[in-house]
């Protein structure tokens, strides 16, 4: 198995499109296999949704309704609502795997792989993608 760290700045943008790191990470290895990309995080997720046409802030907009912030959660350190960044990684996976050919993840048409962080309190996170050859 291969494996490379991304090094991720969330303090700009809520969803970081990660496709073209995990393009360049599947050519290196140039075969067919599984590309696994993994946050190492409790409070991000990983998915894959369609970006620049509005659903990346549809996202934002569906998840800080669904995870308010304030004072309803028993985790409860951090900046206020901060309990409700701990909830998200049960509704975005920490993680993803697509099928990679010829080194050229299997991705739609519209399909982005992307990082998801409500975290006000870290905006520094690390993406590992893996791949494991077929």
């Amino acid at each position: 198995m291969n494996t490379e760290m991304l090094d991720v700045d969330t303090s700009r943008r809520r969803i970081v499109d990660l496709t073209s790191q995990v393009r360049d990470f599947c050519a290196a290895h140039g075969s067919d296999g599984l590309c696994n990309v993994f946050v190492p995080h409790a409070t991000a997720g990983v998915a894959i949704i369609e970006t620049g046409a509005g659903s990346d802030d549809d996202l934002v907009d569906t998840l800080e309704r669904l995870l308010p912030r304030d004072d309803r959660y028993r985790h409860a350190h951090g900046s206020p609502g901060h309990g409700a960044d701990h909830v998200l990684p049960g509704l975005v996976s920490p993680s993803v795997t697509v099928p990679v050919s010829d080194g050229e993840p299997l991705l739609g048409t519209w399909q982005s792989i992307v990082l998801v962080d409500l975290n006000r309190d870290n905006a520094r996170r690390h993406v590992r993608l893996s791949f494991l050859p077929g």
